[in-house]
């Protein structure tokens, strides 16, 4: 499984960070605490930018412009905007999943999609730092790979470790492995990956 560390806000944890994970995330929708103008260049993880509802072409400039290998969409986009973006990024959707969450919709997607978030589901865009019940990922049996994001921190490793779904194929680490908004916690990182790896 790889890893994705997102809401990193300082061009040194974005250095640090990148050499320990797969991907790192930087938040472009303005209303998030973690917000950033721009991406740092990272030097070994995939650069991801989060981004809420902007329009099409905005979204293709700034990836071009921040040279980013991947792109989260965390708004309403549809599978059409998806679609749009196929071959040019890699494409995250995300959705906010709770108890009546229905799987049925995301078939749409499949083709347009390299993998679907599975967050917990919020009144508003963007994380909450808590975990939806996880037993619900059992009703996803569409083909397209999914990353588990919502409250993951420290001591929620062994839950990870028995979640057992063929799709599942990466975590997003962002609120539970920080000192502030936008901060993380480097030394509580890395002991986290150790314990993940081994």
């Amino acid at each position: 499984m790889f890893v994705k560390v997102c809401g990193i806000t300082t061009p040194e944890q974005a250095n640090e960070i990148s050499s320990l994970v797969d991907y790192i995330g930087f938040i472009f929708h303005p209303n998030s605490p973690r917000f950033v103008a721009q991406s740092y260049p990272s030097m070994k993880a995939k650069k991801v930018g989060v981004f809420v509802n902007v329009p099409l072409q905005e979204l293709i400039q700034t990836a071009l412009l921040e040279k980013l290998e991947s792109v989260q969409l965390h708004g309403d986009e549809s599978p059409e905007y998806c679609a749009a973006l196929k071959g040019q990024v890699q494409v995250i959707k995300s959705f906010g999943v709770d108890e009546h969450f229905n799987f049925d919709q995301l078939t749409a997607y499949y083709d347009f999609v390299d993998y679907f978030l599975f967050d917990t589901k919020t009144p508003h865009y963007g994380g909450s730092g808590k975990q939806f019940d996880w037993e619900i990922l059992k009703n996803y049996h569409g083909k397209t790979p999914f990353i588990l994001s919502g409250g993951l921190r420290p001591q929620t490793l062994p839950q990870i470790r028995s979640l057992n779904h063929k799709n599942l194929v990466g975590i997003d680490l962002n609120s539970g492995f920080e000192t502030a908004p936008g901060i993380k916690n480097i030394s509580t990182l890395k002991q986290f990956l150790h314990d993940f790896h081994h």
